[in-house]
């Protein structure tokens, strides 16, 4: 791939090449932490050795998810002592305000372990997910895939001047392109499915469309490199008792959308983040692009038989 140049381009006031030098960095130091815990070992860094788990009522959080967390958020703060941004952390909600968006216009968005139950499992489908919004809208998207050694980048300059770039890096900074596929028949589409997400709703829903056998993957983050990869073609999210928040989709939306991809709901809509609601629900759909209208077209009428009052 070819070297990356990003001119003046800005985030927050910083460079964008000073930002991603630091994120690369501190993600790297991530998957160290998180190899170190599911491997049994001491995590570098001096983070607790033991692996322990604590339940919540939105899932199990782990010594890993915490030392991920702290790591990345003072990380970043060390590294921008000055920044104008704020940093909403899946581990951190509590510090903000209810049903209120946060005031900044540069939010950091993270989860520090998209994937706990797969990282707990021993699947190795886990997660990592950073991304800076401007706006209700991304700028920048980071997917960590420790157990790959796959540091997924989409850039998406908030004033429009450069172009949209997504990339893939590798622990010795070897880069690679996306490699999205061609097809474009629904039929010959390939979804990728979540392994513990599922309700009869979204068995109707998968079933109704005309499209290939899929596969099976842990976190967001790991379902949306499958389409970077060209391994799959989309991906849909179908919220019923529960929904996903916005440090589950920000940064996945972020790359695939810099890939030449598409995240929308099913009726069009795009996804907007810090909007006072931290989730993000309804009908959502990512794909690899030359069918995603048809997809939404095709979801939308599916879902007015099974659930006429659901919200896409």
């Amino acid at each position: 791939m070819k070297e990356l140049y990003f001119a003046e381009s800005t985030l927050a006031g910083h460079q964008v090449a000073a930002v991603l030098t630091a994120v690369r960095r501190l993600c790297w130091e991530a998957a160290a932490i998180l190899r170190a815990y599911a491997r049994g070992d001491t995590p570098p860094f001096g983070y607790p050795p033991i692996l322990s788990v604590d339940e919540d009522p939105k899932g199990p959080v782990t010594a890993a998810d915490l030392a991920v967390n702290e790591h990345l958020i003072k990380g970043l703060q060390s590294a921008f002592p000055a920044a104008s941004w704020a940093i909403l952390s899946e581990e951190t909600t509590g510090q903000w305000p209810a049903d209120q968006a946060i005031a900044n216009d540069w939010l950091w968005i993270l989860d520090p372990l998209d994937g706990t139950k797969d990282f707990l499992q021993g699947t190795g489908e886990y997660a990592v997910h950073l991304a800076l919004v401007h706006q209700q809208r991304p700028a920048l998207g980071v997917v960590l895939l420790p157990e790959l050694d796959e540091l997924w980048f989409g850039w998406l300059d908030p004033d429009g001047i450069e172009p949209p770039v997504a990339w893939k890096e590798a622990p010795d900074g070897e880069r690679h392109a996306p490699s999205l596929s061609g097809r474009t028949a629904l039929s010959s589409l390939i979804p990728v499915t979540s392994r513990s997400h599922r309700d009869d709703r979204l068995e109707q829903l998968m079933t109704s469309l005309p499209i290939a056998s899929g596969i099976a993957r842990g976190s967001v983050g790991g379902k949306v490199a499958s389409i970077l990869r060209g391994e799959t073609d989309l991906y849909i999210s179908l919220s019923g008792k529960t929904a996903p928040k916005d440090w589950d989709m920000a940064a996945p939306e972020a790359v695939l959308l810099a890939a030449g991809g598409a995240f929308t709901h099913a009726d069009g809509r795009p996804l907007l983040y810090n909007t006072g609601d931290f989730r993000q629900a309804g009908c959502l759909i990512a794909s690899h692009g030359p069918a995603h209208q048809v997809l939404c077209d095709a979801a939308a009428a599916a879902m007015a038989r099974i659930d006429p009052a659901a919200a896409l």
